[in-house]
């Protein structure tokens, strides 16, 4: 048996985008997140969230400080009765000033690595799934995994024209799009 899934980019769907969000005081959860993510758990669908996260490479932060953040989302979340089913992550860059993270890897995004990698874990259809992102190379990771329908949110980077054309929607935020994928 295969599951539908959202896979959902964090910094600048689930939050406020803000350069390299690392701190509990700096993590601000953006309007109609929660209802958004408890519309798609009562459909029966995965919640995946899929982030890189070039701040650990980077040494602006570490991977416990990133855990840290990922475990204070999670009690957030929890406080509502929300869970997600998994919560991918990317610490690499090709070019890192940190040299244990320097890699080409083929989980950062725009490459598939972390949805086909919670696809699998996971027994998702990507097929049958849609993608919930704010960039390009979320789009592309997207389509690269075989991933149903891609959508962006302007609550995030400022949408080009490249953006939006690649993208099979574009909706104001999450909980928007969520409510259309569900209609």
């Amino acid at each position: 048996m295969s599951y539908p899934a959202a896979f959902i980019d964090r910094d600048g769907v689930l939050n406020e985008e803000r350069a390299f969000v690392c701190r509990k005081e700096d993590f601000v959860l953006l309007p109609g997140v929660i209802e958004a993510l408890e519309r798609l758990q009562a459909a029966g669908y995965r919640r995946i969230v899929v982030t890189n996260q070039s701040g650990i490479a980077r040494g602006l932060y570490s991977e416990g400080d990133y855990h840290a953040l990922t475990d204070h989302l999670r009690h957030i979340l929890q406080a509502e009765g929300v869970t997600l089913d998994d919560i991918e992550y990317c610490p690499h860059l090709p070019d890192a000033p940190l040299p244990q993270y320097r890699l080409d890897c083929y989980c950062r995004k725009p490459r598939p690595g972390m949805l086909l990698r919670a696809s699998r874990a996971l027994e998702i259809d990507p097929a049958a799934s849609f993608l919930v992102g704010d960039r390009l190379s979320d789009v592309q990771a997207g389509r690269a995994a075989g991933v149903g329908k891609c959508f962006v949110v302007r609550t995030g980077y400022t949408l080009s024209e490249e953006v939006i054309a690649a993208a099979d929607g574009v909706y104001d935020d999450l909980l928007a799009c969520v409510k259309a994928m569900l209609a």
